[in-house]
């Protein structure tokens, strides 16, 4: 009885070292910037050429933009023509307004 109690008492002993041991940081780490920063940083860098971008580019890198609506901008221009302006988006099946103001900050036409 006596050696299940003291074995017992070691077993908790040393997972509690193991939590302790594990769950405290061994180093400090840096301080991640601040979500909204890493958010700018992207948004300015990313410009998307109606003209240019594949379905794939037009997907990842505008908002609200799902494979069939990045599809059908892309099939929109194989059949008329390269844009001439954003706001020919609108011409698109599937893009409204609210659509096309939430991402012109990023569209360009070249």
């Amino acid at each position: 009885m006596y050696n299940t109690y003291v074995s017992s008492l070691f077993f908790a002993f040393l997972t509690s070292i193991s939590v302790a041991a594990t769950a405290a940081p061994s180093a400090k780490p840096e301080a991640p910037s601040p979500i909204s920063v890493q958010m700018t940083q992207t948004e300015q860098s990313t410009k998307v050429n109606l003209n240019a971008a594949d379905s794939e580019t037009l997907r990842r890198d505008l908002f609200g933009i799902g494979a069939s609506k990045a599809k059908a901008i892309v099939a929109y221009r194989e059949s008329n023509g390269p844009f001439t302006a954003v706001d020919e988006l609108l011409e698109v099946k599937g893009i409204g307004k609210a659509l096309l103001e939430k991402n012109r900050d990023r569209l360009v036409i070249n």
